[in-house]
């Protein structure tokens, strides 16, 4: 045998080793090594977790910003003679949906930077977009602005979401990946309860009309503290890797992957995955049919993921409780409610998502969220104002959201971390990302909307839209649990390609 041979059967042999390793559960990955090897072992995955607590200060933000509107939106509503811009239901929407729109475009850019100059420096220049959108916002004086801010805001909501779970994914050694990537999720709905609380406590201390303002500006402190953090974090060794630095790579494996062995099963697989990449890819290995197929599918992921209906509820909540006759102050309170019941549903999601299929979490949701949204909607055409009609409405809405963020939410960023190649997973998320703005944008403008003119019966058509999603998901969701990332791309790539 060649040296050539014996060196591509050395890799294959390592790669193997990986794979047998990542499928099995948890608790067989490896055997219980000595005290001191433990404990060694315990500091790397510490390091993992440290760097996974500073990335997910992105979500943090993200949840925040996207979260703080449901508080803000009640005042900025208000006459400008009362501190406020004087929004009608067409610019409520239109103002929530410019930070939807510029995440679009910010998950797609955010994306291709991270592809092209590491996921580290993406986050870096995303923590820049989300401090000085913050402070833009917070000051923007009419309309225009306010919608111009908003959109430069959610250039960095987008940014986050398309790199921070990857770069989460490709640190976490592949028995805690699950849990480490979800962290993501909890950071998120942690950052939107926190947006709920601070509107919720700044309104009843301030009694200000331009409250708003602060609800805003608030948003520039995870901002900030997620741009120091990332200062000290190392580069994704799988990015490393895949622009032959596997020198720095090897560095960073050393800090985050204690066992010897384990740490060169990795690198292996990372090196063997990328050794048929000779050059950048581009956008035209979109064209390659299993490529695509997957794309299609992470598309129709974020169809699932946002004809829920969550962000109707997460962006006007406030107004839903209104229209049940409740006052702004005790809507505003309520809404805290929400966030908790996010925070708790996503730890539980968090717990089952290490013991359950995805696939099976994804379509119990779903079945959840169908019957919450239909009991919401015969709640507000059946019952009369008063305040039984509004806690009724609210506690639904408190079960929405446990089926979406403990078994929804939390499986779609997961599997936008897991699907896609190595050698493109920046460009592919961001892009699939995007099309989920997309949609997330489309429920923004259309939903004050579509509730001033249908009323309840708005909900029975977003449980008629989650039906078509359970189809979809049964039919065309792969399982992800139990493999590398390198074990499922190959996986996938002989699933989805065409029968020759």
């Amino acid at each position: 045998m060649s040296e050539k041979e014996k060196e591509k059967q050395a890799v294959m042999d390592t790669t193997n080793a990986t794979t047998s390793a990542a499928s099995l559960p948890d608790s067989l990955v490896d055997p219980l090594p000595p005290p001191a090897a433990k404990a060694a072992k315990n500091g790397a995955y510490n390091y993992v977790q440290v760097i996974t607590g500073v990335a997910t200060l992105g979500a943090l933000a993200f949840g925040y910003d996207t979260g703080v509107i449901a508080g803000a939106l009640p005042y900025m509503s208000r006459a400008a003679t009362q501190g406020g811009l004087g929004l009608t239901p067409l610019t409520e929407g239109a103002i929530t949906a410019a930070l939807i729109f510029g995440a679009a475009l910010g998950s797609f850019i955010g994306g291709r930077l991270s592809d092209r100059y590491g996921r580290r420096a993406a986050i870096l220049i995303l923590a820049l977009v989300f401090f000085t959108g913050a402070l833009g916002t917070a000051g923007a004086p009419d309309i225009a602005l306010m919608a111009a801010t908003r959109f430069f805001l959610g250039m960095g909501v987008g940014g986050a979401s398309a790199v921070v779970p990857v770069f989460i994914a490709e640190i976490a050694p592949p028995n805690r990946r699950a849990r480490l990537v979800t962290r993501s999720e909890l950071m998120i709905v942690t950052g939107q309860m926190l947006a709920y609380v601070c509107s919720a406590v700044l309104a009843h201390v301030l009694h200000d009309p331009a409250v708003w303002r602060v609800m805003l500006a608030v948003a520039a402190v995870p901002a900030l503290l997620l741009w120091l953090g990332m200062v000290f974090m190392p580069e994704s060794p799988r990015w490393l890797a895949l622009h032959n630095r596997e020198d720095e790579a090897r560095a960073v494996m050393a800090r985050i992957r204690q066992d010897p062995a384990q740490r060169e099963r990795e690198l292996a697989g990372m090196m063997a995955a990328t050794s048929d990449v000779s050059e950048a890819t581009g956008l035209s290995e979109l064209r390659t049919p299993w490529i695509r197929n997957l794309m299609l599918i992470g598309i129709g992921l974020g169809f699932v993921a946002q004809f829920t209906g969550v962000n109707a509820f997460m962006y006007f909540t406030p107004i839903i409780l209104q229209s049940t006759g409740m006052g702004t102050e005790a809507a505003l309170t309520g809404t805290i409610g929400n966030g908790v019941i996010a925070v708790l549903s996503t730890l539980l999601g968090i717990w089952l998502i290490t013991r359950n299929n995805r696939r099976a979490l994804l379509m119990t949701g779903l079945v959840g969220a169908i019957l919450c949204l239909m009991g919401l909607g015969a709640v507000l055409q059946l019952m009369p104002d008063g305040t039984g009609r509004s806690y009724i409405a609210l506690a639904i809405i408190f079960a929405f959201m446990f089926f979406q963020q403990g078994m929804i939410s939390t499986i779609y960023w997961l599997l936008m971390s897991e699907l896609f190649p190595q050698r493109m997973r920046g460009v592919v998320t961001g892009l699939v990302v995007a099309v989920m703005w997309m949609f997330n944008a489309a429920v923004a403008f259309l939903f004050p909307i579509l509730l001033d003119w249908l009323g309840g019966e708005t909900f029975f058509l977003l449980a008629a839209l989650n039906v078509a999603s359970l189809a979809f998901v049964w039919h065309f969701v792969p399982e992800t649990r139990g493999k590398s990332l390198e074990t499922l791309e190959q996986h996938l790539e002989a699933r989805l390609s065409p029968a020759e």
